[in-house]
C-alpha cells in the first residue's frame, strides 16, 4: 500500500517526527480509513529510504496513541477513533502549533498586542482565501 508522506532530510524535525505527524494526520483527518491496512515496517522504511528502525517507533507511538493496532500474523491497521478522540487530537496539533507561533513571536520581542493582531490578520486573510473572499462565511 501507497502512503501520502513525505520526508524531507533537511528539515530540522527528526525524520520519525516528519512521518508520525503526516500518519496521525491522515488517520485523524479521515483519509485513511478504520481497518486500512497499512504497509509492513520494511515495506514502509524502503518506499520512504528510511531505517525500519524509524518505522518501528512511529508505528509504536501511534499504537500507544491508539491511532494504530497490530495484530500479530496480520499486520498493522487503522483503529477506529471515536470523534471526541479525533477531536481531542485535531485541537491538540492546532495548540501545538500555535504555541510554536507564539514562542516566535516572543523571541522576536513581538507584544501581546502584536501577536493577537498577528493572528487575526492572518486568520482573516486564510478565511477569505477559503471562503471565495467573504471572511464572515
Amino acid at each position: 500500500m501507497w502512503l501520502p508522506v513525505k520526508i524531507d532530510e533537511r528539515r530540522p524535525e527528526p525524520l520519525y517526527h516528519q512521518i508520525e505527524s503526516q500518519l496521525r494526520g491522515l488517520i485523524l483527518g479521515g483519509q485513511l480509513q478504520e481497518g486500512t491496512a497499512l504497509p509492513s515496517i520494511r515495506e514502509l522504511a524502503a518506499s520512504l529510504r528510511c531505517s525500519a528502525i524509524t518505522i518501528r517507533r512511529v508505528y509504536q507511538d501511534l499504537e500507544n496513541e491508539g491511532l494504530i493496532r497490530t495484530r500479530q500474523g496480520a499486520g498493522t491497521f487503522v483503529a477506529g477513533v471515536e470523534r471526541s478522540d479525533r477531536d481531542r487530537h485535531r485541537l491538540g496539533r492546532a495548540a501545538e502549533q500555535l504555541e510554536q507561533a507564539i514562542d516566535a513571536g516572543l523571541q522576536l520581542q513581538c507584544s501581546l498586542e502584536e501577536i493577537e493582531s498577528l493572528f487575526m490578520e492572518l486568520v482573516r486573510s486564510k478565511s477569505a482565501t477559503s471562503t471565495g473572499g467573504y471572511p464572515d462565511a
